[in-house]
């Protein structure tokens, strides 16, 4: 099998993901979004092939659906495996897991891929890692690929230029047999940073001061792009957070358009391009930003430089407010629905 442009195996059946340019300024989820487009029922609701597929040691059940129906894996190449929910802090070790049902999971997940043919970095594998790092790390989530995993903040990878989220028991059974999903085009939000963070003011701040402005819910079925100036200037690390907690917004993923921070990033890592191929890959990322004058369903601005180290005084990552500010009160919200929610925080907090 030969390689796709941005450096991933071709896909098999028609499945044929190409980065070529429209005439139309397009956003940068459009631009990896619709090449991907397998089926499109005509509905809003397309069949959607999937680059990558992490799992952890809470995707058993998607296995065990799989030998039910007696369905194979159809692509192990493009999976990556990594313990990193119920495995012990204390050692990297079966034994050190003290819950039994949480060491037969960790256990159960070596036999798993042993069996399918899947990339497995173990407990004794210095390469072992949290999935949402892992993946960055070794190079296994690149510029306009789609990437999936059993866990909410698979939006993570969205920093690598990624479009990456989350998905259940089902889906992940339902990507392991087919490297497809049905799923509904979100809508595209940008949210634009203007200017620079200033001194101890880092990428959590700058989520928290997202979620605060635009609410818990604001993301709702978007996939938030973050851009501007101070997003730029984040390190990959930076980049990661910011992603990590779009999900803390309501939205289905983030990302970040991939520049020559990414590449750097990427460059020599194991399971990245190499040679031609990733002459070939940083070509098609190139592409990959955002036309100037694509229309996006929603813009948000902010301005870095107001934003200050942030703190939360209650139960959702929208109740934040500079650490400078005071706790709010409750009878000065208008709505009855965020005004009862803020006296049950506060209570809870002991605030």
């Amino acid at each position: 099998m030969g390689q796709a442009p941005h450096g991933l195996p071709r896909p098999r059946r028609g499945c044929e993901v190409s980065l070529t340019a429209a005439s139309a300024p397009r956003t940068l989820l459009d631009k990896i979004w619709r090449p991907h487009v397998v089926v499109d029922r005509g509905d809003g609701h397309h069949l959607l092939y999937i680059d990558r597929h992490l799992l952890h040691d809470g995707s058993s059940t998607g296995f065990a659906m799989l030998r039910a129906r007696g369905l194979p894996l159809r692509r192990p190449d493009l999976a990556l495996a990594t313990p990193d929910h119920f495995n012990a802090s204390s050692a990297r070790t079966l034994e050190a897991i003290t819950e039994p049902r949480h060491r037969q999971l960790v256990d159960s997940m070596r036999d798993n891929t042993r069996q399918a043919g899947i990339r497995l970095f173990f407990l004794d594998d210095v390469r072992q890692g949290i999935a949402h790092v892992v993946g960055p790390e070794q190079g296994f989530s690149l510029p306009g690929s789609t990437l999936v995993c059993g866990d909410s903040h698979t939006a993570t990878h969205g920093a690598m230029g990624a479009l990456a989220f989350g998905i259940g028991s089902s889906e992940v059974a339902l990507v392991m047999a087919t490297q497809c999903l049905w799923q509904r085009q979100p809508k595209a939000l940008r949210i634009t940073v203007n200017g620079q963070l200033g001194p101890g003011v880092y990428a959590k701040d700058l989520i928290l001061a997202v979620i605060a402005r635009i609410g818990a819910a604001g993301g709702v079925g978007h996939v938030i792009e973050y851009a501007g100036p101070a997003v730029r200037a984040l390190s990959i690390e930076g980049r990661l957070t910011l992603c990590n907690m779009s999900i803390e917004a309501g939205a289905r993923a983030g990302m970040v358009a991939p520049d020559d921070t990414t590449f750097a990033h990427l460059a020599g890592r194991p399971l990245a391009p190499t040679g031609a191929l990733w002459d070939q890959a940083l070509a098609a990322w190139r592409q990959l930003p955002s036309d100037a004058g694509a229309v996006f369903d929603t813009e948000v601005t902010l301005n870095a430089s107001q934003i200050t180290p942030m703190v939360t005084w209650g139960t959702s990552p929208q109740d934040a407010l500079p650490v400078s500010a005071s706790v709010p009160d409750p009878d000065a919200a208008a709505d009855p629905a965020r005004r009862a929610a803020m006296r049950q925080a506060l209570a809870y907090m002991g605030l």
